[in-house]
């Protein structure tokens, strides 16, 4: 069988960008179980409710589903199990020292798999109040609206 190649993404995070202002992102590698994997080649994944935290100096992402594999036995995973993700330490100090400061939070942005291993893109996010998410939605649908004229003068 020839080995997979290039870059195939199972899960986006799209709430992520509209929830938080995205500081730095960084790219981890998961610890995971056979079945776990198995389960996200059918591109089966939710990273909603996704966050990471440290324990003993080690960064782990918690909440994010990944559901059973369908034809797994007794050996299968649960559903919501904490996993560990592979940084240089050089990196794990960098996300500490960040986010020591109040306000900021590591959300996973997006699961892959890139060259057969699967890959998280991380983020560290300060959360965006209410009001920044309307002026987002207003600033956005202003540009398109300013397109939109634009494209119509460029066709009369």
């Amino acid at each position: 069988m020839p080995k997979e190649s290039g870059l195939k993404v199972v899960a986006t995070n799209r709430k992520a960008r509209h929830d938080y202002h995205i500081m730095d992102t960084y790219e981890a590698g998961l610890v995971l179980m056979g079945t776990e994997v198995k389960s996200l080649r059918e591109g089966r994944a939710s990273l909603v409710d996704g966050f990471a935290t440290f324990y003993n100096d080690e960064l782990w992402l918690e909440a994010v589903y990944i559901p059973e594999y369908l034809n797994g036995s007794w050996t299968n995973h649960t559903a919501r199990r904490r996993r560990k993700l592979l940084l240089h330490r050089e990196e794990l100090e960098k996300i500490a020292h960040k986010t020591r400061e109040s306000g900021f939070t590591i959300v996973p942005l997006q699961l892959y798999f890139l060259d057969s291993r699967a890959k998280v893109e991380i983020a560290i996010a300060r959360g965006k109040k209410e009001y920044d998410k309307r002026q987002a939605l207003r600033e956005k649908q202003d540009n398109r609206e300013a397109l939109r004229v634009m494209r119509e003068k460029n066709r009369g």
